[in-house]
């Protein structure tokens, strides 16, 4: 059975979007010893960039619903070469910070206007596989993007980690450009003000509101575990390297081999279900990082990856799904709340880190997860068609 080219070039629009997004947690240890600053003000380097996504991603959307898609990929990824390779060049933190802020401008350009694509080029029996493909590629890109530079410190530091990335990109580019075809079954808004309005309509949009606000709490606590753990672990007793640091983002593949599947399990629970017993696992596994052993800890990262990510998969598909006009303005606002959740959950809990360690990073984590867990049972009651 052949393989359809669109999927592979779904994956590799995937991996070329998150190679970069999350990539200093592994080594902002390192990065924040190098600068001389603490573990809050070092976080900027990664909120600088989810803000710009937060702050842009919706005009992305309405753009690329009357541009549309293919181009607007192809051309927010060449881009990104150059925020790429300056990031890993820059000599100050007010620098890295810019350019961090530059590269999140194009992201939404990439994983925003994939997600419609998806939705538009493929039947919704088709879809939910798809977004699950799409969901283990994004995994596999965040993991790559952790791992590389966190190997690569003990070698060649962690600007050469990055400049690594920065190649990365240029064979995500190439492949994206060979195999992803342009689209076919797009519906291209009349201008600007059109692709505006139906934005707008979605902000009317009960269900899709909730789903922002789940998609919010789903990245808060995805850069909360992830940042602050790698502190924790850096510290003592654990006293971990930059190396260990890294390749401990492997457990990021479990979470996308378990998304494969998350069609499958969306059909048969119903989404409402589904998510409600992700949350509830997720949860239970963050009380595991309160034992003191490194063990104890990737399974947690196990834990909340994979059902980080399972949650994603199934908010992502349903924006894409439900909205029928303006699928870009949707899941452009999507993004939004979504990365507005990635600039809070950099910033509060690095406060509260500094105040008390991991464990009250970890309770607001839980009491994110406690929220959304309301939110889902709440609004989520009817299985999308």
């Amino acid at each position: 059975m052949s393989v359809d080219p669109r999927r592979v070039g779904v994956a590799f629009c995937a991996i070329g979007a998150f190679l970069h997004l999350y990539a200093p947690q592994a080594v902002l240890p390192m990065m924040a010893q190098e600068l001389g600053v603490g573990a809050a003000n070092a976080s900027m380097v990664i909120t600088a960039g989810t803000l710009a996504v937060a702050a842009t991603a919706p005009f992305t959307g309405v753009l690329s619903d009357v541009l549309g898609r293919k181009r607007v990929i192809v051309a927010a990824m060449a881009l990104l070469l150059v925020p790429a390779t300056m990031t890993a060049l820059a000599p100050t933190l007010q620098q890295l910070i810019f350019w961090r802020f530059v590269h999140g401008l194009l992201l939404p350009p990439i994983f925003a206007v994939t997600i419609a694509y998806i939705g538009d080029e493929f039947p919704p029996n088709e879809a939910n596989g798809v977004f699950g493909l799409y969901a283990s590629a994004s995994a596999v890109g965040g993991f790559l993007g952790r791992f590389i530079p966190g190997i690569l410190t003990d070698y060649v530091g962690w600007r050469g980690g990055f400049l690594a990335l920065a190649g990365g990109t240029v064979i995500c580019l190439l492949a994206v450009m060979l195999l992803l075809a342009p689209e076919r079954k797009f519906h291209r808004a009349t201008d600007l003000k059109t692709s505006l309005m139906q934005m707008l309509a979605h902000l009317r949009n009960p269900r899709l509101l909730a789903t922002y606000a789940v998609g919010f709490g789903v990245l808060f606590n995805f850069i909360a575990t992830f940042t602050y753990l790698s502190f924790h672990l850096a510290a003592p007793p654990f006293n971990r390297s930059p190396a260990f640091l890294g390749s401990i983002f492997v457990v990021y593949l479990f979470g996308s081999v378990a998304s494969l599947w998350l069609g499958r399990a969306i059909a048969r629970l119903g989404r409402r279900t589904f998510v409600l017993c992700v949350l509830a696992v997720w949860a239970c596994g963050m009380l595991v990082s309160l034992i003191p052993s490194v063990a104890a800890i990737v399974f947690t990262l196990i834990i909340a990856s994979t059902c980080g990510i399972l949650v994603q998969g199934s908010s992502t598909s349903f924006v894409a799904i439900t909205a029928k006009t303006g699928t870009s303005a949707a899941v452009g606002l999507y993004v939004t709340s979504f990365y507005i959740g990635g600039t809070f959950g950099g910033w509060l809990p690095g406060l509260a880190y500094e105040a008390g360690g991991w464990p009250n990073s970890l309770a607001l984590v839980i009491a994110m997860l406690a929220i959304m867990a309301m939110i889902v049972w709440a609004t989520w009651r009817d299985r999308p068609a």
